[in-house]
């Protein structure tokens, strides 16, 4: 009997001594965790505010690479898509052409770009009044400047000269004169002949 006491009482400290060694390696682990977890805490938000600055920064330069894309096409656009306005002329028959002349164009150089019947023998020089033409709106007549000296002694010569009459080649297109129309007289002084030609400069 004595002997089964002494084996009870041994296995008794024997489960108490692993009982607090349990219990002591159950600390050490979670004063281990709690350092791994502090750690993680102090470093995880680092690392990711790293990331979110490196990911922002990054959009922030993709949206002005995409700005300045669109920015430099809608450059390129307007560059391309030059303003014009409408302009009608009338040749010595009464039939007309409606043509679209880029603004700052003069309207000798629209007429030959469009294959209209109109005179310029000296090529826009004020050497002549082969490209005198007729405004037929006083209202658009008015909005142009003031011809110069060099081209009223050139209108002087002008054949049919009216009180409208100006050398094509110093109408030049602007915004307001949109809707303009433009008689070409019969004939010129140079030539004088009625359904002459002339060949494009």
């Amino acid at each position: 009997m004595p002997t089964m006491l002494n084996l009870h009482s041994k296995l008794a400290r024997v489960g108490v001594s692993i009982a607090n060694h349990l219990r002591n390696y159950s600390s050490s682990l979670c004063r281990v965790g709690s350092l791994q977890c502090s750690r993680n805490h102090c470093l995880q938000p680092s690392f990711q505010q790293h990331s979110f600055t490196k990911l922002y920064e990054g959009s922030i330069f993709e949206k002005h690479n995409f700005l300045s894309t669109v920015a430099t096409n809608d450059t390129e656009d307007k560059s391309e898509q030059k303003e014009t306005i409408s302009v009608t002329f009338v040749d010595k028959d009464g039939e007309e052409k409606l043509i679209k002349v880029p603004v700052g164009m003069s309207m000798l150089e629209a007429a030959h770009e469009n294959d209209i019947e109109l005179e310029g023998a000296c090529e826009g020089s004020l050497a002549c009044s082969t490209c005198h033409v007729i405004i037929m709106d006083v209202e658009q007549y008015n909005k142009l400047e003031d011809p110069t000296d060099e081209e009223n002694d050139m209108l002087d010569l002008a054949f049919g000269l009216t009180e409208t009459s100006r050398l094509g080649c110093q109408v030049i297109a602007k915004p307001e004169l949109d809707g303009i129309r433009l008689a070409i007289p019969a004939a010129t002084r140079n030539f004088a002949v009625d359904g002459f030609v002339p060949k494009p400069h």
